[in-house]
Parts: C-alpha cells; sequence; structure tokens
C-alpha cells in the first residue's frame, strides 16, 4: 500500500511540477462504467453491471504542442452480479452482487489536435491509483484489496474548450479482489476492469 501511495503522489507532484511554465485549468468530471471482473476458476456466471464516477479534474498543457496532462480526484463505484454454488452436500446456487467503492487517481498523457475551429479530439493514455473506502456486503464473503493499480487507454472530443467527452477502457493490473463460498471455493480471486464513458467541464 505504501508503495502505490508513494506512485500517486509523485505522479500528483509532476503535475503540480508543470504549472509553473504550462497552462492549467480546473474543472469537474463524471460519468458511467460498466464493469467487467474476471475470475481464476471458472465457478461463476456473472453479468456486467453499469456503476459511476464522480470528482474534480485538472489539465495541464504542455509546452510542446498537442500534448498536456490531466489528472483527476474521483469516487468510484463499481458492481456486478455473480452466480455461485453453495453448500456441501445439497448445492445451492445463488445470485450476489459484489460492489467496489474506491477513490480513483487517474493521471493521463494527452495528445489532441483540431477539427475545424471548434472542436479537437484527443488520445490519452495512464495509470490510475485505486484506495478501497468501503467493505460493506454483508452478504457475500468477498474482500477488496487495500490498494489497486490499473491503467486508462482512450479517445476524446473538446468542443468550445470547455466541455469534453470521453470514452476508454480501464485495464487492471494485478488482483483487486478475493472470494470464498463456503467450502466448494477458497481464494477465488478477481481483475476487475471497466468500460468508462465520461463527460467533463473546464471553467
Amino acid at each position: 500500500m505504501k508503495k502505490l501511495i508513494t506512485m500517486a503522489f509523485t505522479a500528483l507532484m509532476m503535475l503540480s511540477a508543470t504549472t509553473a511554465q504550462a497552462q492549467i485549468k480546473f474543472g469537474v468530471k463524471g460519468g458511467l462504467n460498466v464493469t467487467n471482473m474476471s475470475f481464476d476458476k471458472s465457478v461463476f456466471d456473472k453479468s456486467n453491471q453499469a456503476g459511476f464516477y464522480l470528482g474534480p479534474t485538472a489539465k495541464i498543457s504542455l509546452p510542446l504542442v498537442g500534448l498536456s496532462l490531466d489528472g483527476a480526484l474521483l469516487y468510484d463505484q463499481r458492481s456486478a452480479t455473480i452466480t455461485v454454488d453453495k453448500g456441501s452436500e445439497q448445492i445451492i446456487r445463488e445470485e450476489e452482487t459484489v460492489r467496489q467503492k474506491q477513490l480513483a487517481i487517474p493521471v493521463n498523457l494527452r495528445y489532441s489536435f483540431g477539427i475545424g475551429g471548434i472542436a479537437s479530439v484527443f488520445f490519452f493514455a495512464g495509470p490510475q491509483f485505486g484506495f478501497n473506502l468501503a467493505d460493506d456486503m454483508k452478504d457475500v464473503d468477498w474482500k477488496w484489496k487495500n490498494t489497486n493499480l490499473s491503467v486508462n487507454l482512450g479517445v476524446g472530443i473538446t468542443t468550445l474548450n470547455h466541455l469534453e467527452v470521453s470514452m476508454d477502457y480501464n485495464f487492471g493490473c494485478g488482483h483487486t479482489g478475493e472470494f470464498s463460498a463456503s467450502s466448494l471455493y477458497k481464494g477465488v480471486k478477481s481483475r476487475s476492469g471497466a468500460f468508462q464513458i465520461g463527460l467533463a467541464y473546464y471553467f
């Protein structure tokens, strides 16, 4: 956890260090995500389920033409419905909802180019640092990791220099949680990713 916090702090300091020589804009960002949880054992039927994220964001223009950085501090909630067989003598199939609530800090490098005079297209990629906020799933024997690392890769469009619409996929790096159901399944681990559609407004 200390290593991930250090990485997140370093990334934020890199953002701050560029502000003296670059233009910075602040705004707010929010959107929807569709969670994709993959498990290391084929014991679940799962269905993707929508979540959301929301929080402040900042964008920093770099001296090189077309390049910029963005960072955000987001409340991120994800969930997925899973089906698992429980019981030892008599197997009972149950459906449960797994929820993840985290503080997410994405830091992305962006490249943009104009299309006409009122809009520009941008591509972005970068790490996202996640910090677990709650383990409040009373009906599911699930434990989230305290921290996780993922990578964003996406594309977006900026209009009127203020409004942005983006689409990306957030790739989970390593396991994000662990599940146990009775004596049948122990230590079943999951990797969480999400397809995201976002909207941001910069002042």
